[in-house]
């Protein structure tokens, strides 16, 4: 008996989302962002790597409807355990577009990547953490997928060591690259793609012969954001994997009171 109560009960209650809304406008996303959840992504050194991502589970809105349901949003992510998988993703996808009766569903995921580095001369060890993005998104039975790196370098002025008597500024930069691929690129590869176009890569441990290592190459290696960008951009010019792409550099000028930007996007082949 009390079994039948609570059903007449939650029958009696009101489904406002599913209301029709008078304004007749569409909503081109609508959902949930900022869900932490535990994710499995591929490691290339270590096969799998744990971590926690926030997630934004999206749909486009009919104008007919006045909202969505958002507890179906978390009940999909929910569907799949306590580690989302990268592969598991397009399913997920289509899963957010039958049970809120969408054409187009997205979904955004945002997590710390740790890479293990050795300094240059003593090898001494560390963790390097790097902030990655996975953008997917269906149309209809179509899925793109988009994965981009933030990656922190060091640059060192051309300008500064050209005109100085002794010395050059140099400051930290930050290479954002977003990039679309016939077949999935290691996360390890497109770090890596970055850190040989700036003036030095960075890291977490450095003895002093390593300092002395660094500091110099970067000197031997100086370039403006504008070349930051650009060097990237013949490496994934040159990459056949890669289908579209778009490179960011921002340089935290150290001694001015503003930074330095530059992009460049490009569709290398039509996907």
């Amino acid at each position: 008996m009390e079994k039948t109560s609570l059903s007449r009960s939650e029958s009696a209650l009101a489904d406002c989302q599913s209301q029709p809304d008078s304004r007749q406008i569409g909503i081109d996303k609508v959902g949930v962002r900022g869900l932490m959840y535990p994710i499995e992504v591929r490691d290339k050194r270590h096969a799998t790597q744990d971590t926690v991502a926030r997630f934004s589970l999206l749909v486009d809105l009919p104008k007919d409807f006045k909202g969505t349901h958002m507890s179906r949003f978390v009940e999909v992510l929910n569907a799949h355990g306590r580690l989302v998988h990268v592969e598991s993703l397009p399913k997920m996808l289509h899963e957010l577009q039958r049970k809120l009766q969408a054409q187009v569903a997205h979904i955004e995921v945002e997590f710390p990547y740790f890479m293990e580095k050795e300094a240059p001369v003593t090898k001494a060890k560390g963790l390097v953490d790097y902030q990655v993005k996975f953008d997917a998104a269906a149309h209809g039975k179509d899925v793109t997928f988009t994965v981009t790196v933030i990656v922190p370098v060091t640059t060192l002025c051309p300008c500064s060591k050209a005109i100085s008597a002794y010395g050059a500024h140099n400051q930290r930069g930050y290479v954002t690259l977003a990039l679309r691929s016939v077949r999935p690129i290691w996360i390890e590869d497109m770090i890596e793609l970055i850190e040989e176009s700036a003036s030095s890569e960075i890291y977490s441990m450095l003895k002093r012969p390593d300092e002395k290592a660094v500091t110099e190459r970067a000197y031997d290696n100086p370039v403006f954001v504008e070349d930051l960008v650009r060097n990237v951009a013949v490496r994934c010019n040159r990459h056949p994997e890669i289908t579209w792409y778009k490179v960011e550099a921002e340089n935290m000028e150290s001694i001015h009171n503003h930074s330095a930007y530059a992009q460049i996007e490009k569709t290398v082949v039509e996907e």
